[in-house]
């Protein structure tokens, strides 16, 4: 079944979050139009490849142009074709992101699809899809849609006391021009006394839209200090948390309406107070209010314009390199890196103005070595995105950094920290001015770690995801100085992220479990059992050469490159102790086997039979984990399928007949085979067939699988050829771990 059609039957609430996916940048409409082909498509690779990117955007839009002529209905043709042409115009200059778009898109749904196969979420998640979040928001609405209807009634009371006062004027200016001679008159003390009304009522009115005013600028800064400033720090939280692997609901659109339409209603205020004070020009008297309440209230409507706008200025994308577009906050020496950041209040006024100049490292902590420059152009010009509703943003795609020489000829790191440890942030700066105001604006990227290897990567990463689960600090560069303690519920959430990022499948509980023990020792069951940053990353597992994260990190590139249609299909066990391993499979048919990473190697999975023996033995078999350098020759798939043992000379079998708990092996792993036998003539066709030599253990250590030295001997060999017409080239060295 493909992922379009599983997504389709999802509860409603989960289809509200695949519904967060889909906007104009890549409408629904084509997903589902294209379902198929977008599945079969590489997408990850293609968004960092600009020529590949290329060539799949246009064989995109020949796809929408295949499925919208076949399409009977008229206005689904039309709508097709506007989609069509919005694409053309967005993503022609720039396929690669396009690219971007579809690849998270297609993760996500992955990530969604993963979530219902676990028992619970985690508390991380769990907050983020709180249901009171949704209340809140549209609480959100309803306050921001308020204050704009009561600055659009000010804006009327103004017009009103301008008009009424401009009648005052001119009859006050028409008295005056009288013969004095007339003053006395019976008219001009009528004139007089009307006169005296329209003051009166100018004098009320002045103080009611001076009190309206007071009114809505509190609620407006109620607004700011209770609602919008906590709104934006949950995205910058969200942001952290989807960093690491968490779920991807960062979308701006949402702050981006509420900052633009509170930052219209302050300016509104501010043009309207403007307004009041010409009026005063022109008609003043005794204990007048404009001129005893303006300037307060004009303070306090550019300070909250002030500190509106100064934190509207956020970084969308936090940096990231290319070519691992899903670890971000890791930048390597010499490798470009892209990054963005927006201006969340959209005022015409400001277009095409803002130049935003990038500074690495603005403040760096007291006692750090390594240092760095920014190698290319730093400084941009913030553009209007006509395609995300008019926001001002600015994408700097080809940043570089450089690590600083040093005069004594020594570089690198000397402190007390890992290279992995040192944490550091890339600041942005822009000037704004609109409407006499002159604002500098400053934000920051969330911490990096800097490499100059990339066998630095899997300890950045560990840093990055260590830094965001724990803190919501922007700008924390000490850190690691003395870094705090996660609860396994934290952490296993996170890592059980990892898993449905690379590898589209979460973890489950059991398998949560495993890890925990493997972590924490065998009676660690408790969730909040506390891990240390050093037992996590640093410290060698107990006997073993590598820490729990390098083995863990190891075991998901290895199945991203090698075992992916495996592990998506939920074949593979994956964690589970050797001790639990048989207790499983003893009472299992002769020949169920399962899948299991190997504890004793790092990225290494292997597999374990069971044989009942005559006498009422139960034995299991294991073979040697196969690495990356033993998958990259023959699919994990295909070895499943050829495996044989060699037992006592006996003519090879494989022994693989039930993939537990009793599922047969080619119904399991048949549509997942793929080498086949050579077919050029005229050659003798050859396959590649990895075998084992099972050879008899007298101890009580059960038997073990190990290859033959040297690999088969010409006995060995001639025996083999009789029985199998084509060539063997054994694969494996197999033995029991």
């Amino acid at each position: 079944m493909s992922q379009w059609k599983q997504i389709q039957q999802l509860e409603i609430r989960l289809l509200e979050h695949v519904d967060y996916l889909y906007d104009d940048n890549f409408p629904m409409d084509i997903r589902q139009g294209l379902a198929s082909w977008i599945e079969s498509q590489d997408w990850d690779t293609a968004a960092n490849d600009e020529s590949m990117a290329a060539v799949q955007f246009t064989n995109l839009l020949s796809q929408l142009e295949r499925v919208r002529m076949q399409e009977q209905n008229f206005l689904q043709r039309h709508n097709m074709k506007i989609i069509q042409q919005q694409l053309q115009v967005k993503y022609m200059t720039n396929p690669a992101l396009i690219a971007r778009v579809i690849s998270t898109c297609l993760r996500e749904e992955r990530r969604i699809l993963s979530s219902t196969c676990m028992q619970e979420q985690g508390p991380l998640e769990k907050s983020l899809h709180n249901s009171v979040a949704f209340e809140r928001q549209k609480n959100m609405d309803n306050r921001v849609g308020i204050i704009r209807g009561s600055v659009q009634l000010m804006d009327q009371a103004v017009k009103y006391i301008e008009d009424l006062q401009d009648d005052f004027d001119f009859r006050y200016k028409t008295l005056q021009s009288r013969d004095p001679a007339e003053r006395n008159s019976d008219l001009m003390k009528q004139e007089v006394t009307r006169l005296q009304e329209i003051l009166n009522r100018l004098d009320f009115k002045r103080k009611e839209i001076l009190s309206k005013m007071d009114v809505v600028i509190k609620e407006i800064d109620d607004l700011m200090t209770s609602q919008l400033n906590p709104e934006l720090q949950d995205w910058k939280r969200r942001q952290q948390i989807a960093a690491i692997g968490g779920p991807l609901l960062t979308g701006l659109e949402q702050l981006q309406s509420w900052f633009t339409l509170t930052a219209q209603s302050l300016f509104q205020i501010k043009r309207q107070l403007d307004k009041l004070g010409e009026l005063v020009l022109k008609v003043t008297y005794e204990s007048d209010p404009i001129p005893l309440q303006k300037p307060q209230m004009e303070e306090r409507v550019k300070y909250l314009i002030y500190h509106l706008i100064k934190s509207s200025f956020v970084v969308e994308k936090q940096p990231c390199m290319p070519t691992h577009p899903q670890k971000p906050l890791i930048i390597k020496t010499g490798v470009q890196f892209t990054t963005k950041v927006r201006l969340l209040v959209k005022l015409p006024e400001v277009d095409y103005q803002l130049k935003v100049k990038t500074t690495f490292d603005k403040d760096l902590p007291p006692g750090r070595v390594r240092q760095f420059f920014i190698l290319t152009n730093n400084t941009k010009v913030m553009d209007v995105e006509d395609y995300t509703n008019g926001c001002l943003s600015v994408d700097f795609r080809h940043l570089q950094l450089k690590e600083k020489k040093y005069i004594n000829g020594t570089k690198g790191n000397e402190g007390l920290l890992s290279v992995t440890e040192e944490l550091h942030s890339l600041s942005f700066e822009a000037c704004f001015t609109v409407q006499g105001l002159t604002i500098d604006l400053e934000t920051c990227s969330l911490p990096l770690v800097v490499i100059s290897n990339v066998s630095q990567l899997p300890g950045g990463w560990a840093s990055v995801m260590w830094y965001n689960l724990l803190t919501d600090e922007p700008r924390n560069l000490a850190f690691f100085g003395n870094p705090p303690r996660a609860s396994w519920s934290q952490l296993s959430e996170v890592l059980s992220w990892q898993f449905s990022t690379f590898a589209g499948r979460g973890l489950n509980k059991e398998q949560l479990t495993m890890l925990g023990e493997k972590l924490l020792g065998q009676h660690a069951s408790c969730s909040d059992c506390q891990v240390s940053w050093s037992k996590f990353s640093k410290e060698n597992i107990a006997g073993k050469p590598f820490s729990f994260w390098m083995w863990l990190d190891s075991i998901l590139e290895l199945i991203k490159k090698h075992l992916l249609p495996v592990w998506n299909e939920n074949y593979i066990m994956g964690f589970v102790s050797k001790e639990m391993e048989r207790t499983l499979l003893k009472d299992r048919e002769p020949g169920t086997f399962l899948l299991r990473f190997s504890e004793s190697h790092l990225g290494g999975i292997t597999f374990t039979w069971v044989e009942h023996k005559d006498n009422g033995d139960v034995k299991f078999n294991s073979v040697e984990p196969y690495t990356k350098s033993r998958l990259s020759a023959l699919p994990f798939a295909d070895i499943i399928r050829d495996y044989k043992v060699i037992s006592d000379g006996v003519v090879p079998e494989n022994p693989l007949k039930f993939l537990y708990p009793d599922i047969r092996k080619d119904e399991a792993f048949g549509r997942l085979y793929n080498s086949q036998p050579s077919k050029v003539h005229p050659y003798i066709p050859s396959t590649l067939i990895p075998i084992s030599e099972l050879r008899s253990n007298s101890s009580s250590t059960p038997p073990s699988c190990q290859s033959p030295e040297p690999p088969m001997t010409p006995g060995e060999f001639d025996m083999l050829n009789e029985q199998l017409c084509f060539d063997i080239d054994t694969m494996s060295s197999p033995y029991s771990e």
